[in-house]
């Protein structure tokens, strides 16, 4: 499936209709469900096929941010065979109460994997985190922009954005259908 094939899929999967209250309390006709592309397989394999190319040469463990960064990181981790670590928004209570999950970080150079990217402000505080833990962070990698408005956030705390896909390439789609 190329890239194009790819965006129209993904369009045609997460664009529901129907009655939704929006995180801002709003009430809308239209929804886009990012986890209606990353619970199916055959688009999720593509996506990370896709994205696997525009991981930073010199990356040796990916990120996956709670809870949508994680299926792209486990599959682009599959595709390019590096190893993976599970990112959580907030500290474990339990257990061994950790942030971050999986291997070792410190001293490596990582590259965050998130799905859809609206402001930003995860990104940065979890970023943070992981610096914390003495990672080597400035990039993250995302299936979908959504705006170009935040980029200077992500820019301010020196993390280049790269994205596959723009939430306009996906609503370019949807206005085709």
């Amino acid at each position: 499936m190329d890239k194009n094939e790819l965006v129209r899929e993904i369009a045609l999967a997460s664009h529901l209709k129907g009655r939704f209250r929006l995180r801002s309390g709003e009430m809308s006709s239209h929804y886009f469900d990012k986890y209606q592309f990353e619970s199916n397989p055959i688009l999720l394999k593509h996506l990370a096929i896709g994205m696997a190319k525009m991981i930073p040469q010199d990356t040796e463990v990916l990120a996956g941010l709670e809870l949508g960064g994680i299926p792209l990181a486990v599959a682009i981790s599959l595709e390019i065979q590096l190893p993976v670590v599970f990112v959580r928004k907030e500290r474990k209570t339990y257990g061994t109460e950790k942030i971050v999950e999986g291997i070792d970080i410190s001293g490596k150079r990582l590259c965050m994997i998130e799905d859809v990217i609206t402001t930003g402000g995860q990104v940065v505080k979890s970023v943070e985190v992981l610096r914390a833990m003495g990672a080597h962070i400035n990039c993250v990698l995302c299936a979908i922009w959504r705006s170009a408005q935040q980029a200077e956030i992500l820019e301010k705390a020196g993390i280049r954005e790269i994205h596959y896909f723009s939430m306009q390439e996906i609503l370019m789609n949807l206005e085709r259908l």
